[in-house]
C-alpha cells in the first residue's frame, strides 16, 4: 500500500512539473514571430495589389500560335514579367491542390514546417529543446531538422509530389506565356519595377524575420 502511494506521488509530481513547463505554442509566440507575421501580411498585400485582372490572362482574342521558338521565348519572358503574380497564384494553387489530394504528404510537410518553426527559427533562447529528458543544443537541433528534412523530402513521396506539381505549374505557365500575345500589355511600367516582385518581397520579409529572430536568440 505504501509502495503504491509512493508511485502515485512520484507520478503526480512529474505531471505537475510537465504542466508547469511552458507549452510549445506559448513559447512559439515571440516578438520575432509577430514581426514575421506582420511583414508577411504586408508583403502579401503589396504583392496581390500588383496582380493583373484575370480577364487579361484569359482573353481569347489575344492568343495565337508563336512563329518560332525565339518568338515563344520572347512572349514567355514578357508575359512572366507582366503576369508574374497571377502565375505565382496558379503555381501555388496547383501545389496546394496536389498536397490536399495527398493528405499524408501534406501532414508530413506541415509537420516538418512546424518543427523548423517551433524548434529552431522562432524558439526563444531560454527554452531549450528537451526530448525524453535530454537537452539538445542548437547545433544538434539543426542537424536533426536537416536530417528529418532530407528524409521527408527525398525518401518519401513528398519530394516527388512537390516536384511534379511544380513542373506541371511551370508547364502551364510556359504554355500560356508562349501563346498569349503580349503586344497589348503595358510592359514599360512593369519592367521598371521588375525588382519588386513577390519573391523579392517575400525574401525581404524572411530576412527581416531572421534578423528579429537572431536578436531574440541573443
Amino acid at each position: 500500500m505504501s509502495m503504491s502511494s509512493t508511485h502515485t506521488l512520484a507520478f503526480s509530481s512529474t505531471t505537475n512539473t510537465a504542466a508547469s513547463a511552458p507549452l510549445l505554442p506559448s513559447s512559439f509566440v515571440t516578438p520575432a514571430f509577430h514581426t514575421f507575421l506582420a511583414r508577411l501580411h504586408i508583403t502579401l498585400q503589396s504583392a496581390f495589389s500588383q496582380r493583373r485582372p484575370w480577364y487579361e490572362l484569359i482573353d481569347k482574342t489575344a492568343f495565337s500560335r508563336p512563329f518560332s521558338i525565339t518568338n515563344a521565348t520572347s512572349r514567355i519572358r514578357k508575359n512572366i514579367s507582366y503576369f508574374r503574380i497571377n502565375y505565382l497564384t496558379i503555381l501555388s494553387s496547383i501545389l496546394a491542390f496536389s498536397l490536399l489530394s495527398h493528405p499524408f504528404s501534406l501532414c508530413f510537410l506541415l509537420s516538418l514546417l512546424a518543427a523548423w518553426l517551433f524548434l529552431y527559427l522562432f524558439r526563444p533562447s531560454n527554452h531549450p529543446v528537451i526530448i525524453f529528458g535530454r537537452v539538445y543544443s542548437d547545433r544538434e537541433t539543426l542537424g536533426g531538422l536537416i536530417t528529418a528534412s532530407v528524409i521527408v523530402i527525398f525518401l518519401t513521396s513528398v519530394g516527388s509530389l512537390i516536384m511534379t506539381s511544380m513542373l506541371m505549374g511551370v508547364g502551364v505557365v510556359c504554355l500560356h506565356g508562349a501563346f498569349r500575345v503580349p503586344e497589348d500589355l503595358f510592359l514599360d511600367e512593369q519592367d521598371s519595377t521588375g525588382g519588386t516582385g513577390m519573391f523579392s518581397m517575400l525574401s525581404g520579409a524572411a530576412s527581416s524575420a531572421a534578423v528579429a529572430a537572431g536578436a531574440n536568440m541573443v
